[in-house]
């Protein structure tokens, strides 16, 4: 994965992110590392939520921060999305959106941020890519 942060100067913030079901494929993990000092490494678990029609990814990093994502995979779109309480109080609502590229190859992300509940902006964009 690669992240482009905006009004930052052109750098190298790549990482690796696997993903892999855990025994008895009924949850999948993600990990990633991060070789950067501003980006923490982490992981999530990600299941159905109780709807049976959209997922939930649990998230911990290595910053100690515990998050609860929803999310949804529809049309080559994969979105994420916080705007509630959960492990930790609610100081800031953020979204991801990615779109999958026909191959399946990469994923063209951009995480947002919202700080006063309505305007929403661009937090970095975040580029994943399949290596075999």
């Amino acid at each position: 994965m690669e992240a482009a942060f905006p009004d930052a100067p052109p750098g190298d913030v790549r990482g690796r992110v696997v993903f892999e079901w855990m025994p008895g494929e009924q949850f999948l993990v993600e990990r990633w590392e991060v070789p950067h000092p501003d980006a923490p490494d982490g992981i999530a678990i990600i299941g159905v939520d109780q709807s049976g029609e959209n997922y939930l990814q649990h998230y911990f990093d290595s910053r100690g921060v515990a998050r609860v994502y929803e999310m949804s995979f529809r049309d080559g779109v994969w979105e994420l999305w916080r705007t509630s309480a959960d492990f930790s109080p609610l100081e800031f609502s953020q979204r991801f959106t990615g779109t999958f590229s026909d191959d399946r190859k990469t994923i063209a992300g951009r995480w947002e941020i919202c700080h006063d509940g309505s305007h929403w902006e661009l937090d970095f964009d975040l580029t994943y890519t399949k290596v075999t």
